[in-house]
């Protein structure tokens, strides 16, 4: 049963763990207060610790977590990530970031039309709105 209430995105990330050489690059499934889940070609063993950054802008937001469940599902497999760093508030604002930058994306689709990436929308809602967002 899941703890937290998982935000369904399309915001990009990299991930990287020591068994695989190169860091990978593809998109997130969802995120919520407690981790993230993502797609990826490659079956990565539950257990194994990672590292995800979020490249939407610098400084790039790192997070270390433990991959707790990967699930074959077609062609692909399904990544379950749990957060372990001791900084878990800061966690939890990005990922409250995150979410207004989802919202912001439906908005700007309901209101101008525009259909904005995960990136695109998050570049614009830093420069517009992230001076404004509560430090605390």
């Amino acid at each position: 049963m899941l703890q937290y209430i998982r935000h369904p995105t399309d915001l990009p990330i990299e991930y990287d763990i020591e068994e695989i050489a190169a860091p990978k690059k593809l998109n997130l499934n969802d995120v919520s207060r407690g981790g993230l889940s993502f797609r990826t070609d490659t079956y990565i063993e539950a257990g194994s610790v990672i590292i995800v950054r979020f490249p939407i802008r610098e400084p790039v937001y790192e997070a270390e977590g433990v991959v707790v469940w990967c699930r074959k599902n077609k062609d692909h497999y399904q990544v379950g990530v749990q957060f372990t760093n001791v900084n878990a508030e800061y966690h939890i604002r990005m990922i409250e970031q995150i979410y207004y930058i989802e919202q912001y994306k439906k908005e700007i689709l309901e209101k101008e039309g525009r259909t904005l990436s995960g990136k695109e929308a998050a570049v614009e809602w830093i420069s517009k709105y992230a001076k404004d967002f509560p430090h605390e």
